[in-house]
């Protein structure tokens, strides 16, 4: 009896799991374009971004625009590739993060109490995405599945 439930479960589980990478692709694809028109933007009003985080009391507010605004456009373009994708991941990830801690931080603790608030706030997609790439990595299709032997990634190879 449960040996016709369980079977019929796994079949669909494997067949389900070669979805991954092609959902990874889509979501690289459309947040990795998103990053870099959204890096673009700031990068072509860097005073406006710069007023901004000055008004945010961000430390070094023109460095850090400069930083985030390329961070955006190269992240995008890494994650679009799918090259670099944990670190790319990882480092789009804490921009975020950030994002809530110094513009949103009231949808940042609110991620429990309300979490309506918590996921309709500018930096929830991105960092959503980020960190989805983070944890599962690029997918097979991409430039790190390239660089990899089968069964190694391609950091160990250094």
């Amino acid at each position: 009896m449960m040996k016709t439930v369980i079977q019929p479960y796994v079949r669909l589980a494997g067949l389900i799991s070669y979805l991954q990478s092609p959902f990874l692709l889509v979501v690289r694809l459309y947040w990795g374009w998103q990053l870099v028109q959204s890096g673009l933007g700031k990068l072509h009003h860097l005073d406006k971004i710069t007023d901004y985080f000055t008004s945010l009391n961000i430390p070094i507010p023109a460095m850090n625009a400069h930083f985030v605004s390329g961070l955006e456009f190269v992240g995008g373009i890494l994650l679009i590739l799918g090259l670099g994708s944990r670190v790319i991941g990882l480092m789009l990830s804490v921009n975020m993060l950030v994002a809530y801690w110094t513009a949103d931080r009231e949808a940042l603790f609110a991620v429990f109490s309300d979490p309506a608030k918590f996921y309709v706030a500018d930096p929830y997609t991105f960092l959503f995405a980020s960190a989805m790439v983070l944890v599962f990595g690029a997918g097979l299709f991409s430039v790190d599945a390239l660089l990899a032997k089968p069964g190694r990634s391609w950091v160990e190879k250094q």
